[in-house]
């Protein structure tokens, strides 16, 4: 497993994991799915990473300004594995890269702005690769039965 910047050939299988969490509507803020405009949104991103296994994209994150100015050196990310290959490892992984890589390009810490708190798979991830709980968003997040917290957290890059 290899940890890489992703190429327009990946675009298919990065659009088809991210629409599969945006369709699960537990974990993604979006609404509607990826369409014809995936290339140029992974292409926007600052840094776009697949995680491939011998030549199968089964992970990917993304990487950008949590904000712009004075708050520009805070990054945000998002992180998605392909749900046959979650429990894997793969989004431990996917996060050290983006961890690692986030400094390159002048980031100085990485905030998470909507963790949902039922997701303890990756907040159990963050936690135990240093990131710091902010608090709690009481409904911060709605999902098709109704609103759920969130907890934002970060890290010092």
């Amino acid at each position: 497993m290899i940890i890489r910047k992703y190429t327009a050939a990946d675009i298919d299988s990065l659009r088809d994991i991210w629409n599969e969490v945006v369709l699960d509507g537990i974990a993604f803020p979006q609404d509607n799915p990826l369409g014809e405009d995936a290339a140029s949104f992974f292409e926007s991103q600052t840094y776009t990473g697949v995680a491939d296994d011998n030549g199968d994209v089964v992970g990917l994150y993304i990487l950008h300004p949590n904000n712009v100015g004075r708050c520009g050196h805070i990054c945000n990310a998002s992180y998605a594995v392909r749900s046959d290959m979650r429990g894997k490892g793969i989004g431990r992984l996917l996060v050290s890269d983006c961890i690692a890589r986030a400094p390159e390009f002048g980031f100085k810490v990485l905030q998470f702005n909507a963790v949902v708190e039922s997701n303890t798979a990756a907040r159990r991830l963050y936690e135990s690769l240093g990131f710091t709980q902010l608090g709690t968003i009481k409904g911060g997040f709605r999902t098709d039965s109704g609103y759920v917290n969130i907890c934002p957290y970060y890290i010092e890059l």
